[in-house]
């Protein structure tokens, strides 16, 4: 998959829900939340923009200790939107070898 849109269309096929970053943690739209001991980085996508610098985004897909899934994106660089405690959060959660994410196939 090439592009932000492509990868977010996958994600909502296999009802992969968006996580929102709040103060407590990250929200699957229900009343979960789930903290960084809850979850793993299993995937990461970067995207370019080829012409526009502002373009630079990053989806995070996360596995939960639960056996739920979820993802959220972010811009990166001096683009991110976030702000220091989503990325600090992010710091926290532990991401699955690299060959591992192999077998999280879209």
């Amino acid at each position: 998959m090439n592009t932000l849109s492509e990868v977010m269309a996958k994600l909502q096929e296999r009802g992969i829900p968006e996580f929102q970053f709040t103060d407590k943690g990250f929200s699957d739209g229900s009343n979960r939340i789930y903290k960084p001991k809850d979850l793993v980085i299993i995937k990461v996508y970067r995207f370019e923009g080829a012409s526009d610098p502002s373009d630079m985004s990053v989806i995070y897909v996360f596995e939960a200790k639960s056996d739920a899934y979820g993802y959220s994106i972010n811009s990166y660089g001096v683009y991110d939107n976030q702000g220091e405690a989503y990325d600090n959060f992010l710091r926290e959660v532990p991401e699955k070898d690299r060959d591992e994410q192999l077998q999280f196939v879209l």
